[in-house]
Order: C-alpha cells, then sequence, then structure tokens
C-alpha cells in the first residue's frame, strides 16, 4: 500500500517510537496526525505535514472524535499505528503487599483498551473510504511487546496487557478482512526510547549485552522503518513480528 496522498494517525506520537514512526509516514508523503496526551513532552517533530492531537486513548468517546475530525479531512485515512503505551513494575506480591488494583487497571486501559479503542474507530473510518486496486482500505499496526512472551519479574500486569494485544491481532485481522482492512502487532525488544536515556549508559550496556546479536540497544528508527515495511507489503496480515535481535528476556 503506497502513502502518498493518504492520511495515517500514530498514538504515542510525542515521543519514542511514536515519534519516529510519524517522522517516517511524514517522510514517505503522508499526511500525519499524533494523538497523545496534552503532559507529554513531545520530540521534535518536522514543521509540515505532522498534526498534533490532544487525546487519552483509553477515553473511547475522545477517540471516536479525534478519528472522525481525522477521517473527515481530503485525503482517505489509510494507516493507524498505536504506540501510546505504559509500562510500570510491581510484584503480584510486594514489599507493601498485594498488587495495587488501581495500577492493573490503568495499565490495561493504556495498553490494551486504548488500542482497541483505536483499532475500532480507526478501521470502521477505513471501511468508508474507497478501496486501492488491491481492494485494500488500510491497515492498523499495534505495538506489544517482548515481555508479551517472556516478561520478567514485576511484569505480570504489563505482560498482561501486551500479551493481550498479540492475542487481539489474528481475530482482529479476520473481523476486518471483509473490509480490506489489514491488523498487524510488532513486538519490540529493548529499544533506545527517551525512558531509556534516563539509565545510566553503564546499566544500558547490561541492557545490550544481554542481545544475541547484534548485540546492542534497538533504535526507534528501526521500529519506524518496520512500519513502513508492513504498510508497503499487503500481504503481511494477521501476524506479530518480534523486533528484538532474537533476545529472550532473563527473569530478571
Amino acid at each position: 500500500m503506497q502513502l502518498e496522498n493518504t492520511t495515517a494517525i500514530v498514538t504515542g506520537g510525542a515521543s519514542g517510537l511514536g515519534a519516529a514512526t510519524a517522522t517516517a509516514l511524514q517522510g514517505a508523503g503522508a499526511e500525519v496526525h499524533v494523538f497523545d496526551l496534552p503532559s507529554s513532552a513531545p520530540d521534535p517533530l518536522p514543521e509540515d505535514g505532522i498534526v498534533r492531537h490532544d487525546v487519552d486513548v483509553t477515553d473511547p468517546r475522545a477517540v471516536e472524535r479525534a478519528v472522525a475530525e481525522v477521517a473527515g479531512g481530503d485525503l482517505p485515512l489509510r494507516t493507524t499505528v498505536n504506540c501510546a503505551g505504559i509500562g510500570p513494575s510491581a510484584r503480584l506480591v510486594g514489599k507493601s503487599g498485594p498488587h495495587d488494583p488501581a495500577l492493573l487497571a490503568k495499565i490495561v486501559a493504556v495498553n490494551l483498551l486504548g488500542t482497541f479503542h483505536v483499532l475500532t474507530y480507526a478501521a470502521a473510518a477505513m471501511a468508508q473510504t474507497d478501496p486501492d486496486m488491491g481492494g485494500q482500505r488500510g491497515v492498523v499496526i499495534n505495538t506489544a511487546s517482548a515481555a508479551a512472551f517472556d516478561g520478567q519479574v514485576g511484569q505480570a500486569a504489563y505482560a498482561a496487557s501486551k500479551g493481550a494485544v498479540a492475542a487481539l491481532t489474528l481475530p482482529a485481522a479476520r473481523d476486518l478482512a471483509q473490509h480490506g482492512v489489514r491488523v498487524m502487532t510488532i513486538a519490540p525488544g529493548i529499544l533506545l526510547t527517551p525512558m531509556l536515556l534516563t539509565v545510566s549508559e553503564e546499566f544500558r550496556g547490561r541492557l545490550a549485552a544481554g542481545v544475541p546479536f547484534p548485540a546492542r540497544l534497538g533504535e526507534a528508527a528501526e521500529f519506524a522503518d518496520l512500519v513502513l515495511a508492513i504498510v508497503a507489503n499487503d500481504y503481511l496480515n494477521g501476524d506479530v513480528i518480534r523486533l528484538d535481535g532474537a533476545l529472550r528476556m532473563a527473569p530478571r
């Protein structure tokens, strides 16, 4: 699927993986709209072609309104990338007692429900557009995590939320096949994002040493490159791609 003269949505697009993805999509010719919280510290974005919307993905009505605004433009909505997510850690039974139900609810609300809301409303908008020559109307790319498959100590809630995103991929693709909308998921390993830049270089080095090859941390640009590859390859559908340098995380 080509990106020129189409519209794209990127959630969590103010920083990290989302910002890199928004920049890559804009560079490939798409009109890009970023959904993020007003409080998110933005990474520098190109001045032309990227529009920011203050959207809380946990609020389905806010998502519905924002998607409708984007879809009401002159260009068809063809690409949506869900990058919004949070990753706090807490053991099931910690020093202060059992896992906080409110923290679990927040993690699931952002990582799973937010992804589900955006997927649903974006796909509905795509279904109303005219198909391309191959019968395709769009693609939604979600973000899971390596933790979905080998979560570490303290990641039970996070791993569960990301595992659910991975499990969502195939049935969503099957649901949306009749509308010509593909669904894919990327499960990144340890990528160099602003959050990781807050830890020491020594600690980052230890993390990188655990990656079989290449023995380094991944780059946000590599995530964005994979997004572009998925958009371009019409036969990629209903699957989860691990982007982790063959990393399989240890228990801790």
